[in-house]
């Protein structure tokens, strides 16, 4: 696992009690250090704060996500929901704003690899199609037009569970029980999940054809037309 956090006294906190559950840590003091301890050792998880001398978290996330799908959660202080936004468009799979607990911090992060764990699993299915879009569930892969699409795991689960139920609408609450795993996709956050995930496999994102909005209800995948 990997921290970038350039506060040594929170790195030392949140290094101490990941160690005491058993996870190895790497530490990133500025964004420069954290790509490169990336690419170097290919974590399985990033805990990233968006502060950062080098360069900013949101660089570090631009720059891992155009190389792999590796779970990202966000550590900030800021208070602007711009800046959280603008994490999760570019494909953080949740965030902890500070001052945060670092027993929050560990769960989280066991929650996501529980997650990671189960997608990779060996399991059962075939690919998928819907429209042109096709989803290959055993490889974690996705295709539009026969072009791959890069998702983070939030993003391909949302896809996965809308696939199995093409043209039924599921409600919010439904959608976040299938999704989520232990809770860790929330209300607040799965409406970005859904606009970054139409950014991707949409050709006009502002009008979707795959993945509509029931208003009021929640959303479905349909066949286009």
């Amino acid at each position: 696992m990997l921290v970038v956090e350039d506060e040594s006294a929170l790195a030392d906190v949140l290094e101490q009690y990941l160690k005491d559950e058993g996870f190895g840590v790497l530490r990133a003091a500025d964004g420069p250090s954290a790509v490169e301890l990336h690419a170097k050792h290919r974590p399985d998880l990033i805990l990233l704060d968006l502060n950062l001398p080098g360069f900013p978290g949101t660089e570090v996330l631009r720059r891992v996500r155009a190389e792999r799908d590796v779970p990202i959660i966000m550590l900030t202080g800021r208070t602007n929901e711009v800046d959280r936004v603008v994490g999760l468009e570019l494909g953080a799979d949740d965030y902890v704003g500070k001052p945060y607990s670092p027993r929050e911090v560990v769960a989280r992060a066991k929650t996501v690899l529980r997650r990671s764990e189960r997608r990779e699993a060996p399991h059962h299915g075939g690919e998928r199609r819907v429209g042109a879009v096709s989803i290959d569930p055993v490889a974690h892969e996705v295709r539009v037009d026969g072009k791959p699409v890069t998702l983070t795991p939030t993003q391909f689960r949302i896809l996965e569970v809308l696939a199995e139920h093409v043209g039924q609408t599921l409600t919010r609450d439904q959608l976040l029980q299938r999704v989520s795993i232990d809770g860790d996709v929330y209300d607040r956050t799965l409406d970005r999940h859904i606009a970054n995930l139409r950014a991707r496999i949409e050709k006009d994102p502002a009008n979707p054809r795959y993945i509509v909005t029931v208003f009021g209800i929640g959303y479905k995948m349909v066949e286009p037309a």
